[in-house]
């Protein structure tokens, strides 16, 4: 027989429980949300760009690599495949990669054909589902490499598993130009944290160069509609973890060229005067107000040189594309 004391107290103390547990509105705010708030309540209103890369993010920037006017992909592939013996004698035998923001693991490929012997693949980035996705492809398809799959943000100071035994340099892999994702002083500390992560071994970086106006702004300016869909996706993402209610047609896609800076800027537009919840908390727009989502900073040969210097690398040998669009880098730590 249930004792009734006992019985009546568990129920209270189950209803006390079930009062005090979160709701999706009262719960902690995640990374994502802390900075939605700051960012949202500052002038002008801003958001990292290392918040695009949910699992659908990912998805819609593995589209934008393959995209006709998105030039960065196809040319910084098209060096590693004709480079990739220099790059590989360069790096030596043995060597454990560090790829950063490694997203879908594609450019890694070729040069892992390309090196003697590699020992370990430590990819890491934001994305943890996509991530290890793609870990697990990549693994079946190299079954003698050693794959870890770290889940962080590679722009934090954090620990990498000690070196294997009989492993040569530790090499970073930095494809992409997501080094002009950074403000030049964010950039600057980010190569002075890789250089101390990777003390005796080297930083091979990929780099976009300063060009064209046109051909920038046809980049980011897709006419299928893709990088308009990853920007707003930004939004999408907020409806859906941090109960905002962001109207997506309410905002659009603006990207353009800032020459002066050699950057494009990204923004989320305001099509209206409109107010967003999220949370309990309320954000007014007036028309034409945007969210600075992104910048992609172009550099020149010289300047990205200069840089990496700056942060404690010895510079290395540089491949280019015949065009001179894009650029790769050889750093020596």
């Amino acid at each position: 027989m249930r004792n009734p004391t006992t019985s009546s107290f568990a129920l209270a103390s189950h209803l006390q429980r079930e009062e005090e547990a979160p709701t999706p509105d009262t719960a902690p705010w995640s990374e994502f949300g802390r900075a939605m708030q700051t960012g949202l309540a500052r002038t002008p209103r801003h958001i990292s760009p290392k918040f695009f890369y949910d699992v659908a993010g990912s998805q819609l920037f593995d589209r934008i690599c393959e995209l006709p006017e998105y030039y960065p992909t196809r040319t910084e592939l098209g060096i590693l495949g004709a480079c990739a013996g220099e790059i590989a004698a360069q790096i030596g035998p043995n060597a454990e990669i560090v790829e950063f923001g490694a997203g879908s693991l594609t450019k890694v490929r070729l040069l892992l054909d390309a090196l003697d012997s590699p020992k370990r693949y430590l990819p890491i980035d934001i994305s943890g589902e996509h991530l290890e996705a793609a870990a697990a492809r990549l693994k079946a398809d190299y079954p003698a490499l050693a794959v870890q799959p770290i889940a962080a943000d590679y722009t934090m100071p954090l620990v990498l598993p000690a070196p294997m035994a009989g492993a040569g340099r530790r090499v970073g892999f930095f494809p992409g130009s997501t080094i002009g994702n950074f403000e030049p002083d964010e950039a600057l500390a980010f190569l002075q944290l890789a250089a101390r992560m990777l003390r005796g071994g080297g930083l091979l970086i990929g780099v976009d160069l300063v060009k064209d106006p046109d051909r920038l702004h046809a980049a980011y300016n897709d006419a299928q509609g893709v990088t308009a869909a990853f920007n707003l996706n930004l939004l999408r993402r907020a409806n859906a973890e941090l109960s905002a209610d962001f109207d997506l047609d309410g905002f659009s896609h603006a990207a353009f060229y800032n020459a002066p800076m050699r950057r494009i800027e990204m923004h989320l537009v305001s099509r209206r005067a409109q107010s967003v919840q999220m949370r309990g908390e309320q954000f007014s727009f007036e028309e034409g107000e945007t969210i600075h989502t992104e910048y992609s900073h172009k550099f020149t040969v010289e300047g990205l040189q200069s840089l990496a210097v700056r942060a404690g690398f010895r510079v290395g040998a540089v491949w280019t594309d015949p065009e001179r669009l894009f650029s790769v880098h050889w750093l020596l730590s």
